[in-house]
């Protein structure tokens, strides 16, 4: 079992920028890899970003590419969004997740391990 802890989330205008960070503890394996999932009122939990534990490899939904970044510290177990020129359309509730790499990108119901999430609110 894997325990996540997120936090950073906030109230925002349009154009700024927040950083969340989630830090992992338990159990975890080489494969692992972590990521940020959001789910908005009335919507699905969907992807945002992903990075693997071992590699660099990192990857984004399209609707976040060239604004955020994901990031990890190894020796804090620790996995950072970087949120830049957020719009309105990016409120949502953040979750931290983690699993296997080769799971971390699939649809929200097939992940394990989710952090309590934090709220990101950007106002126009």
């Amino acid at each position: 079992q894997v325990q996540l802890v997120e936090s950073g989330g906030g109230l925002v205008q349009a154009g700024d920028s927040l950083r969340l960070s989630c830090t992992a503890s338990g159990r975890t394996f080489s494969s692992f890899a972590m990521g940020w999932f959001r789910q908005a009122p009335g919507k699905e939990r969907e992807f945002v970003a992903a990075i693997s534990w071992i590699t660099d490899s990192a990857s984004y939904a399209d609707s976040v590419k060239g604004r955020f970044t994901i990031s990890r510290d190894n020796a804090k177990f620790t996995v950072y969004l970087q949120m830049n020129n957020l719009k309105p359309e990016d409120t949502a509730v953040y979750y931290c997740a983690g699993d296997q790499v080769r799971k971390i990108t699939m649809p929200a119901r097939y992940i394990s391990n989710w952090g309590q999430g934090t709220q990101v609110t950007v106002s126009s």
